[in-house]
């Protein structure tokens, strides 16, 4: 019989059996369908017509023609709106069993087609769940992946694309080409200069980016950070999440009840309030709230507990390893720092900058990466580039700030070392036979400006005052406590660059074109303190780091073709988009949709009370606060109501919020 059945949703027809908008079915097998609907008909018009007869008065019944006329119509009627309900139904039944009858056929071909796979896999196919809930997962992993591979790919070439696009536009390189907008305000120093050896056609970069810990998507932690620090910090983000749901929910309860939303400086002194509900300062009590999450005893059992454990002290039946394994297992130590170097790794590969040399340094946090092994700027070709990824934490800044400090007074010491022995070699080159520069001037004429001028007027001659200008820079205003702490040192290096400039002009005009064995000596040390200390100005202040992740990146690319400028343009973007969050302003973040998108009562139903659902947050933070009452903390007061409102706004008021 299957066979024999058309296919309906391609045959329209009036009269032919199961034909779309057919008023006959296969469906009947040969019932008299005319016999029926006509049977069906004629006792509805009769019952009708009956109760027209008793119902109505005598005259009026004489006045229609109830056997006439209205019997007729009655039928008509019956007839043809009957038959037209009836059929539509018939003819959609069909249809679905049509539609089930091709799909157990097609499932049998199916079947007979896959007779070439082998009949355990088929069998061991169907026993973990049949052909339709065999489960996929894995498939749609690659799938994704391969999409996620071409998302990339595609953003690199757009990537790619802009940077060029922007260097033709500003036909010239500079900051701007390496990193976007929304990135700028992470960079340190960006510093072009010519090269030493080939300044007409090849130019250095360097290039520092600082990566705050607030910023990074996966935090960072030192090697050697405790474990006690560690199980402190999650339980320290733990309780800022559940700070801030109670906000939001006290934020939208504000809106519900119509009353105006929390400007930037209340949310901030609204999420104050809330902490004492979760924790405390209280570190000797056993109930304290701070022991909600993890308690007193266990905290206590790893205080002080590091990376590693001594042998002789190690036992695997203590609770401190056992904790220290479940920290481990999540590798929140290691997490953070590995997946940095996955990130940039995988784009310098992917990006066609490759590198021969790598050397990672885990347990100090740092990482280099060198597209050559070599080192000697001589050896190496004018398209190259370095790369330091290293992690600082506050403890390291202030021993780098302290090393910069001597280092910054060496150079100091040395410098105006210099300037003092060329200060003598000049002096003692002098000819007192005759004027050589201004200061014999004034020694000449120092009596008698005495003599003549001061003595008349009473003030000192110039030989007494205090002198409080080097000739060199103006005098330096003092420096402020934050100044202090925060040493930029613009004005010593300044200061030193301009005197190394003058002992070279100085010793230039002591010897002129003549070179005798101290004048080579004092260029050799002139020239070995100006490239030390240009070296050193080159470096990142350490005042100017902030804790977190530093990428120090230094370049040499031929000015014309830029090669490597432009390729780790695209690195540095990506690698940036992949690890930090961004700069975040408190407002913006701060901003969500107002409730009247948001509101229960936007969902259909047929109940007059609509009851709005807890969230399950919500319930979490109140559990563990009644956990927290129930082993004998104190009872909060002044705790806010964050379920939101349970009565429903008029439509008016809707309209009004909007």
């Amino acid at each position: 019989m299957a066979g024999e059945l058309p296919k309906s949703p391609n045959v329209f027809h009036p009269t032919k059996p199961s034909a779309v908008g057919s008023r006959n079915s296969l469906a009947q097998e040969g019932r008299a369908q005319t016999e029926e609907f006509k049977r069906l008909i004629e006792e509805e018009t009769e019952k009708v017509l009956k109760e027209i007869t008793v119902k109505l008065p005598k005259e009026v019944l004489e006045q229609l023609d109830v056997t006439g006329g209205v019997k007729q119509k009655l039928y008509n009627y019956f007839n043809q709106n009957y038959q037209n309900m009836f059929n539509r139904y018939l003819v959609t039944s069909e249809d679905e069993m049509v539609k089930k009858i091709r799909n157990y056929i097609d499932k049998e071909e199916m079947k007979a087609l896959a007779r070439y796979t082998p009949k355990e896999i088929a069998e061991m196919l169907d026993q973990i769940g049949g052909a339709e809930k065999f489960n996929t997962g894995e498939i749609e992993k690659s799938i994704v992946n391969i999409y996620g591979h071409l998302q990339g790919h595609v953003q690199r070439g757009m990537n790619e694309m802009e940077n060029e696009t922007n260097s033709l536009l500003r036909q010239k390189t500079d900051v701007g080409a390496f990193i976007r907008g929304e990135n700028a305000y992470s960079i340190i120093k960006c510093s072009f200069k010519d090269n030493e050896t080939k300044p007409k056609t090849v130019s250095d970069v360097k290039l520092s980016v600082n990566i705050l810990d607030s910023e990074l998507i996966s935090p960072i932690f030192q090697y050697q950070a405790t474990v006690e620090y560690l199980i402190k910090d999650q339980v320290s983000k733990t309780i800022m999440d559940l700070i801030d749901r109670e906000v939001e929910h006290f934020k939208a309860q504000l809106v519900d009840e119509g009353q105006e939303e929390l400007s930037d400086g209340e949310l901030m002194f609204e999420k104050m309030k809330r902490v004492p509900n979760f924790t405390d300062d209280e570190k000797e009590d056993e109930k304290s709230r701070r022991y909600t999450f993890m308690a007193k005893s266990l905290i206590e059992k790893i205080e002080g507990l590091r990376a590693e454990i001594d042998q002789k002290e190690f036992d695997s039946l203590n609770i401190r390893e056992n904790l220290k394994e479940i920290v481990d297992i999540e590798n929140i130590r290691n997490r953070g720092f590995n997946t940095a170097i996955n990130s940039l790794t995988s784009i310098l590969d992917t990006s066609k900058m490759g590198y021969q040399y790598i050397e990672n340094l885990k347990n100090a946090r740092e990482v280099v990466l060198r597209e050559y092994e070599d080192t000697d700027p001589v050896q190496l070709p004018d398209e190259r580039y370095q790369i330091v990824l290293k992690f600082y934490d506050h403890a390291q800044l202030l021993k780098v700030r302290e090393a910069y400090d001597k280092q910054m007074e060496a150079f100091k010491n040395e410098i105006e070392h210099l300037w003092d022995v060329i200060e003598i070699v000049y002096r003692d080159s002098k000819s007192f036979l005759r004027v050589n520069d201004f200061d014999d001037i004034a020694r000449k004429a120092k009596n008698k400006i005495k003599r003549k001028i001061k003595s008349a007027s009473g003030d000192p001659v110039y030989e007494d005052l205090q002198k409080s200008w080097n000739e060199i820079l103006h005098i330096r205003a003092g420096d402020t406590d934050v100044e202090k702490l925060n040493q930029t040192y613009v004005y010593e290096k300044t200061l030193l660059n301009k005197i190394i400039r003058r002992a070279k002009d100085k010793i230039q005009k002591i010897y002129g074109f003549q070179n005798p064995r101290t004048r080579v000596m004092l260029d050799e040390r002139t020239s070995f303190l100006e490239n030390e200390f240009e070296g050193f100005d080159y470096r990142i202040n350490p005042y100017h780091i902030q804790p977190g992740l530093i990428l120090d990146i230094d370049i040499t690319s031929i000015k014309r073709k830029k090669f490597t400028l432009n390729g780790m343009a695209n690195v540095l973007n990506e690698f940036l988009h992949g690890v930090s969050k961004g700069f975040q302003d408190a407002a913006f973040a701060s901003f969500s949709r107002r409730r009247s998108t948001l509101r229960t009562d936007i969902t259909q139903s047929f109940t007059e009370d609509v009851t709005a659902e807890v969230p399950e947050h919500v319930s979490y933070s109140a559990a563990v606060m009644a956990e927290s009452q129930t082993a004998g903390g104190a009872q909060v007061k002044g705790k806010a109501d964050v379920t939101p409102s349970k009565k429903k706004k008029s439509g008016i008021a809707d309209l009004k919020e909007l």
